[in-house]
């Protein structure tokens, strides 16, 4: 079934209007062009496609459609609680917020799945997002897209984002009441492709936290304190059942970066530190690499170098392009760079 709402300038009647929708047998939800408010998050259930104006002959300009929230309750603009969903064509304005150290999956624009869950969840799987763009300019302190957890076949493809701290999140998820209380089984995305991202004005471009199989490929991130990061998440794979995939099959390619932050363009890391009991442990990738990379600019503090790696055995280095410059506004994202690390 085909839903086409008519929205107006009231953000409450707007909500309650697509909720309605969404609470029906799930099928295509086309949305009107134009910018409309709403006041709070809306859940999306497994089996919608969710649809706005697309520009013809844009070029990956803007979309005639937005969604723009006005709620304070953290709730993500777009909650995507099930299978087989896609989302595309869409403009969306999260509102300002500040969800701390470890609720990367609040306050965003997107997040599919969960970052901490009661008992073991159904996974979530088929979700495509494509040709979405994201704006949050008045603050840095929550994520644009979160993937979280129990989550696997997701495509995110011709994304642009403005501001946030980090563009793309990509994190594992357990079960537990907080991060210091995990009991287990963790819960790692994979299977995921991330092509066609553009980041600007934010802390982070993207990072993918004790993940497996998944590949990162063209992506402009302009103006970032970081570019990127791969991590193995503060327990590693230690809470999973089959702890040998994890970390393994991950492709990072044409990545360009300008960068501007403290410390570096890129961090590879490969222990984490549990906060459920201190525990210090390592994570061994595999068939894991970084390469044909641009990253153009320098640290701001005393000590800072374009990559860091840390304790990230088999991590492949390949084709990697480094040009420390100042970098004016005006030059574009991607210049050839001059030296070759890797």
């Amino acid at each position: 079934m085909i839903h086409r709402p008519t929205l107006g300038s009231d953000p409450g009647h707007n909500r309650h209007v697509l909720r309605a929708a969404l609470a029906a047998a799930p099928g295509k939800l086309e949305l009107p062009p134009g910018t409309y408010a709403i006041d709070d998050g809306l859940r999306v259930p497994g089996g919608w496609t969710i649809r706005g104006t697309e520009v013809a002959g844009a070029n990956g300009g803007p979309p005639g459609t937005w969604l723009a929230s006005t709620g304070s309750t953290g709730h993500p603009v777009l909650h995507v609680a099930g299978s087989d969903v896609s989302i595309s064509d869409l403009g969306l304005r999260p509102p300002p917020a500040d969800p701390g150290e470890h609720g990367g999956d609040r306050g965003t624009a997107i997040t599919v799945g969960d970052y901490l869950y009661a008992a073991p969840p159904e996974w979530i799987t088929r979700v495509d997002i494509r040709r979405v763009h994201i704006e949050r300019t008045d603050e840095k302190h929550a994520n644009c897209v979160a993937l979280m957890g129990a989550v696997h076949d997701v495509t995110l493809h011709d994304l642009t984002i403005r501001g946030g701290y980090t563009g793309v999140a990509v994190h594992w998820g357990a079960v537990g009441a907080d991060v210091s209380t995990i009991t287990g089984p963790t819960f790692h995305p994979h299977r995921l492709t991330l092509t066609d991202l553009r980041v600007s004005d934010a802390v982070e471009g993207f990072y993918l936290s004790s993940v497996h199989d998944v590949r990162v490929t063209g992506a402009c991130l302009r103006d970032v304190d970081m570019g990127f990061r791969l991590l193995p998440g503060d327990n590693t794979d230690r809470f999973v059942p089959d702890a040998g995939v994890i970390g393994t099959a991950i492709d990072i390619s044409d990545i360009c970066v300008r960068w501007h932050g403290p410390r570096y363009a890129v961090r590879i890391a490969g222990w984490g530190r549990s906060e459920v009991d201190g525990q210090v442990s390592e994570l061994h990738y595999r068939d894991t690499t970084i390469r044909d990379c641009r990253l153009r600019g320098a640290g701001t503090g005393d000590s800072w170098a374009p990559i860091v790696v840390e304790r990230a055995d088999g991590v492949v280095l390949r084709n990697n392009l480094i040009e420390s410059a100042s970098v004016s506004s005006a030059e574009p994202c991607c210049p050839r760079a001059s030296t070759a690390v890797g």
